[in-house]
């Protein structure tokens, strides 16, 4: 089965708002085999929504409409679709009910245009709205076509998504395969590298296909299978994955469209029981703040330092004056002393440092995006690594986070 994604709304063409309501009912369509060929985004425009009504039905099997069903003059899209498919608007029944009900809970004066959100077409199964009043439309065919609506707020609609529409299509027999996908997560690789590593893969994919993705310093894969359960795609999915870890294993950190690295790292901590600290000049914290974000970090994580200024490193980390004055606050010296100092002070297994230029001006010389992170491990011998990010103050110091983390999943990694 095609389908075809219609969402409705100026404010979508403007870019005042994401339409993040289409990525995600077309992310729930793929997981019961229906394919989304197209996406479009109109206006609030009858004339306009209407000749695309037109395009996608001549192209689709269904045809998916995203906003539009509130109560002000611009919501038409119920109207148009009803004259498009010929079918008169009619009221249903429990949506007037519920709204009938909120008005006399609140006091509230009925208005007709919130009467209009109870309106149905007409043959049409209704999908319920269980955040809000709108009612959503399932019209099982036009000329071939199945047609249907939903709200536009995110909330409505992927909760109508969810609980009303996917069911519904699954209960009437849409689902003739199934999609399955897996999000293999890479860190210390470019995306260009990647693809060139993997380019015999990508080039020759059928199923399962590879999807690529730059992330901020780091690149997704998003390997998808079709098959007749989802047994036989996960078989599928595995054996492009093992082809892939083959290659970049060293890279890769974990799976999941939610994982992060900082959930990785924390995680590994808490299962080996050890403890980390940092200390942070250019990143002013943000490193510290990335790991407490993660829950359960608390079991490993009992503190650490903010030394932006000089004399900060010299009076919570007792750097000598020396280091910094004859090797410089930017400089492989320094962020070993930060690593070392931290370590000691919090009695930690770890400590990880950052110094650098966050920019947008040089510090001693060095030009913004020069960054050196440093690592304390247990009795080890400190160690520092130079890094030059680009992109901007905020970029440069996300970036420098994230190097942070894949230098602790490094050396994790040893043993």
């Amino acid at each position: 089965m095609n389908a075809e994604i219609i969402a409705v709304g100026t404010e979508l063409l403007l870019g005042q708002i994401a339409n993040t309501n289409g990525a995600y009912l077309a992310q729930k369509l793929a997981e019961i085999g229906v394919n989304v060929y197209y996406q479009t985004v109109v206006g609030d425009n009858p004339k306009r929504l209407e000749s695309v009504l037109r395009m996608a039905e001549n192209r689709s099997d269904l045809v998916l409409t995203i906003g539009g069903l509130g109560p002000t003059e611009d919501d038409l899209t119920k109207q148009i679709v009803a004259r498009h498919l010929e079918e008169p608007l009619v009221t249903d029944t429990d949506a007037k009910k519920k709204i009938d009900e909120y008005a006399a809970k609140t006091g509230k004066n009925l208005t007709p245009n919130n009467a209009k959100q109870a309106l149905k077409i007409q043959n049409a199964i209704s999908l319920t709205n269980h955040n809000g009043f709108a009612v959503g439309d399932l019209y099982l065919s036009h000329h071939g076509t199945g047609y249907v609506l939903l709200p536009g707020p995110p909330a409505e609609c992927i909760m109508m998504i969810d609980r009303e529409l996917i069911p519904q299509l699954k209960k009437r027999g849409q689902q003739s395969h199934v999609f399955t996908s897996r999000v293999m997560r890479f860190i210390g690789i470019g995306e260009s590298k990647l693809v060139d590593d993997l380019s015999d893969l990508i080039d020759h994919q059928t199923n399962p296909t590879i999807a690529p993705y730059a992330k901020m310093a780091e690149v997704t894969l998003r390997v998808t299978a079709s098959a007749a359960n989802e047994d036989q795609a996960e078989t599928l999915i595995q054996d492009t994955v093992d082809k892939i870890l083959a290659r970049d294993g060293q890279y890769f950190y974990g799976y999941g469209d939610d994982n992060s690295l900082a959930n990785v790292v924390v995680n590994q901590l808490i299962d080996r029981k050890l403890s980390i600290t940092a200390a942070e000049s250019l990143t002013a914290g943000e490193f510290q703040s990335t790991i407490g974000s993660v829950p359960g970090v608390s079991a490993v994580f009992p503190g650490g330092f903010v030394t932006y200024a000089n004399e900060a490193k010299h009076q919570l980390l007792s750097i000598p004056s020396d280091v910094i004055d004859s090797q410089g606050v930017v400089s492989e010296a320094t962020a070993i002393w930060m690593a070392k100092q931290a370590r000691a002070k919090m009695q930690t297994d770890i400590a990880v440092s950052f110094t650098g230029v966050a920019g947008p001006d040089e510090l001693e010389g060095q030009p913004a995006g020069t960054v050196w992170i440093g690592i304390a491990y247990r009795d080890e011998e400190p160690k520092a690594y130079l890094y030059r990010f680009t992109n901007g103050r905020q970029q440069i110091r996300a970036r420098s986070v994230m190097a942070g983390l894949d230098l602790i999943r490094q050396r994790l990694a040893v043993n």
